[in-house]
């Protein structure tokens, strides 16, 4: 029997392309920003959208929706409320417009699932809009690989542990595979399951995180996805097929 009841894969910036979209986001909000006369560098916006979206993300989850109103927000605090609705409207279009444009799959992403899928019970488990999400996981052509999806405001060990007992599996037989330490790879650690960090070309400052030396014998990083097949047969010392 596989040491693994349950695998489970992030989506953004694991299994397809993310960060890059909420950059360009930034970067066209900085330009509207400076056409309504904000003279600001680009450090000490960043700053402030980061302090507002941390701030917003404890009500509103993480996704495009808590972005947007992110950039709205932060707008109306650096013109000392005088930005029009009309300016409004273009922080909303660039926030919105860029997160949800497609970015294409990570390399070795689709191979990694439909290798592991005929073996093993597969989840996706992401954060963000539930239709922002499902929309993405319909574009990956993936959806029939996975057992389940689960599309979550938060990643805690409360959520993971939740969404074990939901699926009937004990968190020592369960594997989460993503590219936030803070998200996908601590909350699993604690929980008792093991996790794969896979770093991402781009990601947010804010999922960084150390894994404690404690949960070592339960942690890996590989570089690639394309290494996720061998690691789990070395693993639980299963033969991992081709492709599906």
């Amino acid at each position: 029997m596989s040491r693994f009841d349950l695998i489970a894969f992030d989506g953004d910036d694991t299994l397809w392309h993310n960060e890059r979209s909420y950059r360009d986001g930034r970067e066209r909000f900085r330009a509207v920003l400076a056409a309504a006369g904000v003279v600001r560098s680009e450090e000490e916006i960043e700053e402030r959208v980061n302090a507002t979206e941390l701030h917003n993300i404890r009500y509103y989850g993480y996704g495009v929706s808590s972005f947007v109103l992110s950039l709205i927000e932060t707008a109306i605090e650096l013109t000392d409320g005088r930005i029009s609705g009309a300016e409004l409207r273009e922080s909303d279009r660039a926030g919105e417009g860029d997160a949800h444009r497609a970015r294409g799959a990570v390399p070795g992403s689709a191979r990694a699932v439909t290798a592991l899928a005929p073996s093993h019970r597969l989840l996706l488990i992401t954060k963000g809009d539930l239709l922002h999400q499902t929309s993405k996981v319909d574009r990956s052509g993936l959806r029939s690989s996975f057992h389940a999806i689960e599309v979550v405001s938060h990643k805690t060990r409360e959520v993971y542990e939740e969404i074990l007992a939901r699926h009937g599996v004990a968190a020592r037989r369960f594997l989460m595979v993503g590219n936030s330490p803070r998200s996908d790879i601590l909350p699993v650690l604690q929980a008792g399951g093991w996790a794969v960090y896979v770093p991402a070309e781009l990601s947010w400052a804010h999922e960084h995180a150390e894994v404690p030396e404690s949960a070592r014998e339960r942690f890996f990083e590989i570089a690639s996805l394309k290494e996720l097949p061998r690691l789990v047969s070395t693993i639980t010392g299963e033969e991992i097929g081709p492709p599906a």
